[in-house]
């Protein structure tokens, strides 16, 4: 079964809005690596929020037929990553956001592989 990429990027931030999830970054990352899609990082006011999320993202997802590879990072739930082979999501708190800094990781990515120097 083939699945419109727009449509399950929307089905999973309509997931993370459903449960107050925040600052919400989607990433085509296709022309970085063949490992995904598209990568959406939110944010959750705390690690039980997170988790929160990450259910509400793997539910809504799998009653729409989508299927959900995997789930971690759910018992700590300071960073809790939803694998869904064409997106993977990250929800976390806003500390191990900042920490990680993941888009920043990503768009540097992109610069060095347009041969350019990320700024």
């Amino acid at each position: 079964m083939t699945f419109d990429l727009e449509t399950m990027k929307q089905a999973v931030v309509d997931a993370i809005e459903d449960i107050k999830g925040f600052d919400i970054s989607v990433m085509d990352v296709r022309k970085l690596t063949s490992l995904t899609n598209y990568m959406i990082v939110a944010s959750a006011t705390s690690s039980r929020q997170a988790k929160a999320i990450a259910d509400n993202v793997r539910e809504k997802l799998k009653e729409k037929g989508y299927e959900i590879r995997g789930l971690e990072g759910e018992k700590e739930g300071e960073w809790v990553l939803v694998d869904l082979d064409d997106i993977v999501v990250h929800i976390m708190v806003p500390a191990t956001r900042a920490y990680y800094n993941l888009e920043q990781l990503w768009s540097e990515g992109e610069a060095r592989r347009n041969g350019s120097k990320a700024a």
